[in-house]
């Protein structure tokens, strides 16, 4: 059975920085690249057209897609099918909805779901030291971001150091592997 890993939360949450601590704890980890059309930030995405979006839309390909921050951010069966044979990917999201899309596509797959949230203060202070530009909208999607009601884990990282938090989220997994091969 193939696992991966789902980080959700709000902007400034800590998924990047969790998501770091967790690859040099171990080499399976891996940040699932999600598709981008648009502005802004480049890293850590898979950076698309228009034209190839819809494509892959029209082909029932897309498992979720949402618009903020003026781009289209999309996650794709072929990118996360391919992650999954190859590594643990770690998916980063903000809306409920898209955690249930993910889960529920390959029934051959396990998810460890982790909630990571801050106070909003603290949010706030780290969207700033990014020097982004968009604190305004970024503090709007923090604001409207659900809580998950079922994650596996909830992990406050203003209350955790991203190692420790990385530590969690590895035994979570590592318990899941032994369950699912016992």
């Amino acid at each position: 059975m193939n696992q991966g890993i789902i980080l959700y939360g709000p902007p400034a949450s800590g998924k990047d920085t969790v998501t770091a601590a967790l690859r040099l704890l171990d080499s399976r980890y891996r940040l699932f690249q999600r598709l981008k059309v648009g502005p802004g930030r480049t890293e850590g995405y898979r950076m698309t057209t228009d034209t190839d979006l819809a494509a892959l839309r029209a082909r029932g390909q897309l498992l979720w897609e949402n618009r903020r921050y003026g781009a289209v951010y999309a996650v794709d069966r072929p990118g996360v099918i391919d992650e999954l044979a190859r590594h643990v990917p770690v998916v980063h999201l903000g809306q409920v909805e898209a955690v249930d899309a993910i889960r529920s596509f390959e029934p051959s797959t396990h998810w460890t779901v982790v909630s990571l949230w801050c106070p909003r203060r603290v949010a706030e202070e780290r969207a700033r030291a990014r020097g982004t530009g968009d604190l305004e909208d970024r503090m709007r999607a923090w604001d409207q971001t659900q809580s998950l009601d079922d994650a596996d884990l909830c992990i406050d990282t203003a209350a955790h150091t991203p190692d420790q938090a990385a530590l969690r989220i590895h035994q979570a997994v590592s318990r899941q592997s032994t369950q699912i091969a016992g």
